[in-house]
């Protein structure tokens, strides 16, 4: 063979392997395409990166929101006394108050004398400060000019002198109006002086005036009771449902024993 001959030979040999492609270029053109996964496991490596660090930002916040209530408890405590007892003065010892009587409060031997003003017969009136220093019989009766209260106030009347010695005055009272104790008074010459409480005020303090009952009747009225003042102003003796006979005289002996 000649060498025109090798020579063209030879170029046409290059120009059918420049037409066709090496292996190295074709393994180069099949990892080109390979890169596109290796983007897409970017990305999801990403977007797990990106979650992770959503469920830790998610974290903190909700902490903070948890942390709220332990900031109020802690304002709530800052509210507390404080732990070291405080010294205190012990109360005074206060004194128990005075029963007075009233109302449905019964007067006892020993208590004040309860204060009284009343209209009496002959249109003047009668006090408790009237008697100051004295004593005094107070006798309640039911009603002016019955059997029982008409010999009790004779009784008291016999024995006005008696009492006056032993440094007692006597009043008689009961609810009857002024009118009617004037005539009951002129009727029997009675000479001690007689109080009238219509509104029942003196006797319900006095204790004088509650239930009664008679021929299987209940209804309110006064009891026959007497009390018994000392000069002191304070009860000395008492009286309750009184029988009248013998009474003025027992009484004159109480007084005559304080």
């Amino acid at each position: 063979m000649s060498k025109k001959t090798r020579k063209k030979s030879s170029k046409e040999n290059s120009k059918k392997n420049s037409g066709k492609t090496s292996p190295q270029s074709s393994k180069t053109s099949a990892k080109k395409p390979a890169a596109k996964p290796a983007r897409t496991a970017t990305k999801a490596s990403t977007r797990k990166s990106t979650a992770k660090a959503g469920v830790k930002a998610a974290k903190p916040a909700a902490a903070k929101k948890a942390a709220k209530p332990a900031k109020a408890a802690v304002v709530k405590e800052s509210h507390k006394p404080a732990s070291k007892p405080l010294k205190s003065k012990p109360p005074a010892a206060q004194k128990p108050a005075a029963q007075k009587p009233g109302p449905g409060v019964p007067l006892v031997e020993g208590a004040k004398a309860p204060r009284f003003a009343l209209p009496r017969d002959g249109g003047t009136s009668v006090s408790l400060a009237d008697y100051a220093g004295r004593k005094l019989v107070l006798f309640f009766y039911p009603r002016a000019d019955t059997p029982g209260c008409t010999r009790e106030a004779i009784d008291f009347t016999r024995l006005k002198d008696a009492f006056a010695e032993a440094g007692a005055e006597v009043l008689g009272v009961s609810a009857d109006p002024v009118k009617a104790q004037e005539s009951f008074r002129d009727k029997h010459q009675l000479s001690v002086p007689l109080g009238s409480d219509q509104q029942h005020e003196m006797l319900e303090a006095y204790g004088a005036w509650g239930e009664k009952s008679m021929y299987g009747r209940n209804f309110m009225g006064i009891i026959r009771t007497t009390v018994l003042i000392g000069a002191d102003g304070r009860v000395a003796r008492i009286w309750r449902n009184v029988r009248v006979d013998g009474h003025a005289d027992e009484v004159l002996a109480a007084v005559q024993g304080i």
